[in-house]
């Protein structure tokens, strides 16, 4: 499997909504219908009657299962075998062998492992080499849950040292196998400015993707992994100037190196995305 990820903007859609299904795949890059967190329990087999009798388009559509070895992520695979979507993102990944079960339940399908427990994100790496994973996402709320605490970020917004480790070192496991990543959700709505500035971070960190619980957050994703005209002309020109230069160069007073050169082939990229 590839590392490639639907993005950069994902919408979560709870998949008890049916009647916003069109609405989030308009929106957004991908649209997530989630079995799981967005759902009541009493809801879950209404939300998979919904989801077998959705025709949204493959290949932008994501289905987020309940948990590997729950009752309902069994009744999940049973739904998801009754549709055309073959995306799937595991809730509460915690090793390779929840993504075995995905496949041996689902086929060859491709999965984004959310890891969002103290054991998912402590497992990462080998999660992320399992066969199948499309991608790596990590969660800030369930994580901290795991570990008994009570809020992922301070007062003034910013994440708490925990969730930031857990945000490193699932990029970086992702990274490390190939594979996409893509950031947590911005839970504050109303809060443009700060998700602006998490989406900024994110896109300039290496991550592939960011999620979002809102469609007035997409724009604001979609701007942050975009780079401006500005930014793509000097990329452009710094790629150029490399093609007659032989190792360490100087460009514009700076030190260019590889290192620096893959940051403009990324920023190209970006861009034609």
């Amino acid at each position: 499997m590839s590392g490639t990820v639907l993005g950069p903007a994902l919408l979560f859609c709870p998949a008890d909504r049916p009647e916003r299904y069109a609405k989030a795949a308009d929106r957004a890059d991908t649209v997530i219908l989630d079995l799981e967190d967005a759902v009541a329990p009493a809801a879950k087999e209404a939300a998979r009657v919904a989801l077998a009798g959705s025709v949204l388009d493959p290949e932008r559509t994501v289905v987020r299962l309940n948990a590997a070895g729950s009752a309902d992520f069994a009744l999940d695979c049973a739904a998801l075998r009754r549709t055309g979507y073959r995306t799937v993102m595991l809730a509460k990944t915690e090793s390779p062998d929840d993504i075995a079960a995905v496949r041996t339940a689902l086929g060859d399908v491709g999965v984004i492992a959310l890891c969002e427990t103290a054991r998912g994100v402590v497992q990462a790496a080998d999660i992320a080499r399992a066969d199948g994973v499309t991608a790596l996402m990590w969660g800030a709320e369930d994580l901290v849950a795991s570990l008994g605490g009570t809020s992922s970020r301070t007062s003034r917004g910013t994440y708490r040292a925990v969730a930031l480790q857990a945000r490193s070192q699932v990029l970086l496991a992702a990274g490390a196998a190939g594979r996409g990543a893509i950031d947590a959700v911005y839970v504050d709505i109303a809060d443009i400015e700060g998700l602006e500035e998490e989406a900024d971070d994110a896109a300039a960190s290496g991550f592939s993707a960011k999620a979002c619980i809102h469609p007035a957050q997409v724009s604001a994703i979609r701007a942050a992994f975009a780079p401006d005209e500005a930014e793509v002309e000097h990329a452009r020109s710094l790629l150029a100037a490399a093609e007659s230069e032989r190792g360490v160069f100087t460009y514009e007073g700076r030190m260019v190196d590889e290192p620096i050169l893959r940051h403009a082939r990324s920023i190209i990229a970006r861009a034609g995305a």
